[in-house]
C-alpha cells in the first residue's frame, strides 16, 4: 500500500534503514513515527507494505511529486490483536495500540462490571473507561492495503512455480529473470524492471529449471547451440571449449527442431493408438481367458464329480458283494455250528452212558446196551472227516489285492491322462510365432458348392474362386448367397485352425457362424457387416478390419498371399501378411458362441485362392 506524507529528503534514508529492518516497529505507533520523522508538506514520503506472504504492492511507484521514499511494512502490523484480521474502523487507545472498533468495544464491554479497562496487548489498564475515537490516518492507510493485496488464486500451487522473493506463503512467479536468476510474482517482477529500468536483464516465462539454464563451467545464460557436440553452451563455451564448431544461436536450433515435431507426434500418436488397440486387444483376451478357464474349471469339476460318483457306486456295489457273500457264508457256517455242537452233545451222553455202563454188574444189561451205545452217531459234515471246518468261509485276500490293483491301475491311468491333458494345454498355450508354427495347424479346406452365388465360377480343381459377369448353371438351393458374391468352405473350424489364400482385386477374407442369412441385400447377409461374421477388407488401395458393420482402417499391406489363424477357445482370429516373412496384419479377442466357417467375398474382377 502507499501513503504519501510530507517529508525532507535527509530523513529518507533513515525511514528506510528504520523500517526495512527485521526489527521494525509496528505501525500502530505510526503517529509518533511521523512526528519523529519531521514529516511537512512540500515532499512526498511513499510508505509501502508487505503483505503476509512477503508482497510488495502492485502499484508503480512512479509519482509526480518531488521525490519517494519506499518503507517495507508486514501486513501483520495491521492486524487487529482481538479478531486476528485487518482493523475495521480503527481506534487507537491511551497505550498506543490499535483495534478494531467493535473488537475493543466488546472487550471492556466484559470488563464493565470492575470498572477497569484493560488493553487486550499489554494489559495497561485505564479507568475510568477511555472514549474511543478512530484513527483516521490508519483507516486510511488500511483501507490502501485492502486494494494492493492481490487475489487468492495468485498464490502458487502444486505445479506452479514460486516467487523467489515473497517471505510467508509465496505467490505464483509470472517472469524469471536469467541474469538475477530468480522467479518474480506480478508485484515484485514490477519492481524488479523499475529497479533495473535500463539495464538489459532477459526475462522469460516463469521456470523452476533456473539454474539448467546457466552454464555450469562459465555460470552463463546458455543462448548457443553447438551442432557438432549437440550441446547447449554460453559465449564463452563457444569462444573456447568450442571454437571452431559448428555453432548456432539457441532460438535459430528450436526453429530448425521444431520443424520435426510435427512428424515426432505424429509418430507418437500412431504408436499409441496401436498401443491402445494392443492393450485393449490384451485385455480381451485376458478376459476371455479368464472365462475359458473357468468353463474349463467348471465343466472338469463336473467331469470329475461324475468320476467319483461313479467309483463310490462301484465302492458301494462291491461292499454289497462282500456284505451279501459275508451273510451267506456267516449263515451256513452258523447252521453247521449247531449241528456240531448237537453232534458234541450226543457223544457227550453217550461217554456218560458208557461210563455208567461199565460199572453195572449186570451183565445181560452190559451186553444189550454196549451194541447200541458203540454204534457211530450220524455225522453233521457233508464231507469226509478230513475237511477244515473253516473250508466253507470265504477268503477276502484274494478280493483285498483285486481291489488294490484296481487301486493301483486307477492311479497309473489318472497320472498318464492328466500328464496328456497337461501336455496338450501347454502346448495350446504356446502361441505359434513362425510360419512353421502356423502350419503346425494347417487345413486344407474345400468350398461348398451349395452356398455359391451364381456370378461365382470355380477353376483349377475348385481351389480358385472367381466372379464373373455370366451367371453360371447352379441349382436352387436354400443354403446359397443369391444376392452378394459369396461363398462359405464346408470345414468348420475346429480347434485352432490355419490356413492361406492367395487373393486379387477386392476380397472380403472371413470367418462366420453358419447361420448368418443367406437371401437378400441387406446387411445381416454381408461378410463384416453383422454380428455373426467377421472380414479382412483387401483391395490395391487399403486394408481394413470390419464386424458388426463397424469398420476399422488397417496399415496398407504389399502381400497378396494372407495367413488366417483361429482359434475358437481363445477367441483368437488373426490375420497376417505371407512373403518371405510373417507380419501381422490385425488381431481380434473375442469369444465365439457358434461354430465358425471359413468364407469369402470376391468383388467384380476378383480372384481368390486357396493355398
Amino acid at each position: 500500500m502507499r501513503k504519501l506524507f510530507s517529508v525532507p529528503d535527509e530523513k529518507e534514508a533513515r525511514l528506510w534503514g528504520k523500517y526495512m529492518s527485521n526489527s521494525w516497529e509496528p505501525l500502530n505507533n505510526l503517529n509518533s513515527t511521523i512526528q519523529d520523522a519531521g514529516l511537512y508538506q512540500g515532499q512526498v514520503l511513499v510508505i509501502e507494505q508487505k503483505n503476509e506472504d512477503g508482497m510488495w504492492p502492485r502499484e508503480s511507484s512512479k509519482t509526480n511529486k518531488k521525490t519517494e521514499s519506499r518503507i517495507s511494512v508486514d501486513r501483520n502490523e495491521f492486524v487487529c490483536a482481538v479478531c486476528l484480521d485487518l482493523l475495521k474502523d480503527p481506534v487507537t487507545i491511551l497505550c498506543g495500540h490499535s483495534y478494531c472498533k467493535s473488537c475493543i468495544t466488546g472487550h471492556w464491554d466484559h470488563e464493565d462490571q470492575q470498572r477497569v479497562y484493560s488493553c487486550p496487548q499489554c494489559r495497561q489498564t485505564f479507568s475510568p473507561r477511555p472514549a474511543l475515537a478512530r484513527n483516521t490516518m490508519l483507516a486510511e492507510v488500511v483501507e490502501k492495503l485492502k486494494k494492493t493485496e492481490l487475489p487468492a488464486d495468485c498464490y502458487a500451487g502444486a505445479g506452479d512455480v514460486e516467487c523467489d522473493v515473497c517471505t510467508g506463503r509465496k505467490y505464483k512467479a509470472v517472469k524469471s529473470c536469467l541474469l538475477c536468476l530468480n522467479s518474480y510474482c506480478q508485484n515484485h517482477l514490477e519492481q524488479h524492471e523499475g529497479f533495473f529500468k535500463g539495464k538489459k536483464h532477459t526475462l522469460t516465462e516463469a521456470t523452476g529449471r533456473l539454474q539448467e539454464m546457466i552454464c555450469s563451467e562459465h555460470e552463463k545464460h546458455l543462448e548457443m547451440y553447438c551442432i557438432t557436440d549437440q550441446h547447449c553452451i554460453c559465449v564463452l563455451c563457444m569462444k573456447y571449449e568450442h571454437k571452431n564448431h559448428h555453432t548456432v544461436s539457441a532460438a535459430a536450433q528450436r526453429t530448425e527442431i521444431q520443424k520435426h515435431v510435427k512428424e515426432t507426434q505424429k509418430m507418437f500418436q500412431q504408436r499409441i493408438q496401436q498401443r491402445e488397440k494392443d492393450l485393449q486387444q490384451l485385455r480381451e483376451t485376458v478376459e476371455s481367458h479368464k472365462r475359458s478357464a473357468q468353463t474349463a474349471v467348471k465343466d472338469s469339476e463336473k467331469i470329475f464329480t461324475e468320476l467319483i460318483r461313479s467309483i463310490e457306486r462301484s465302492r458301494s456295489e462291491l461292499i454289497r458283494l462282500i456284505r451279501d457273500q459275508e451273510k451267506t457264508a456267516v449263515s451256513r457256517a452258523e447252521g453247521r455250528l449247531e449241528r456240531l455242537e448237537q453232534e458234541i452233545n450226543d457223544l457227550r451222553r453217550r461217554d456218560a452212558e458208557l461210563e455208567q455202563l461199565s460199572h453195572t454188574q449186570d451183565h445181560i444189561q452190559f451186553l444189550q446196551s454196549f451194541q447200541s451205545l458203540t454204534a457211530p452217531p450220524e455225522s453233521t459234515d457233508s464231507g469226509n472227516g478230513n475237511d477244515n471246518p473253516s473250508s466253507s468261509l470265504f477268503s477276502f485276500d484274494g478280493l483285498r489285492e483285486s481291489v488294490r490293483q484296481l487301486r493301483d491301475k486307477l492311479q497309473d491311468f489318472c497320472k498318464e491322462e492328466i500328464k496328456k491333458i497337461s501336455d496338450r494345454v501347454t502346448f495350446t498355450n504356446t502361441v505359434p510365432k513362425t510360419r512353421n508354427d502356423f502350419l503346425q495347424y494347417s487345413h486344407l479346406l474345400t468350398l461348398d458348392l451349395n452356398t455359391m452365388n451364381k456370378h461365382l465360377c470355380l477353376s483349377e480343381s475348385n481351389r480358385v474362386i472367381a466372379n464373373t459377369d455370366k451367371a453360371q448353371l447352379y441349382p436352387d438351393h436354400p443354403d446359397r448367397f443369391d444376392q452378394w458374391f459369396q461363398v462359405f468352405c464346408r470345414e468348420r473350424v475346429c480347434g485352432r485352425c490355419y490356413w492361406e489364400i492367395e487373393w486379387s482385386g477386392d476380397v472380403f477374407i472371413s470367418v462366420s457362424y453358419k447361420s448368418i442369412i443367406r437371401k437378400g441385400l441387406g446387411k445381416e447377409c454381408v461378410f463384416g457387416r453383422n454380428a455373426k461374421s467377421w472380414s479382412l477388407i483387401c483391395t490395391p488401395s487399403r486394408y481394413s478390419f470390419i464386424h458388426n458393420n463397424i469398420e476399422t482402417e488397417l496399415p496398407e499391406v504389399s502381400s497378396h498371399r494372407i495367413g488366417v489363424f483361429v482359434d475358437p477357445s481363445a477367441g483368437t482370429l488373426s490375420f497376417y501378411s505371407i512373403s518371405d516373412t510373417m507380419s501381422l496384419i490385425h488381431t481380434v479377442q473375442t469369444t465365439f458362441t457358434q461354430p465358425l466357417y471359413p468364407g469369402f467375398r470376391v468383388g467384380s474382377g476378383s480372384s481368390v485362392k486357396l493355398c
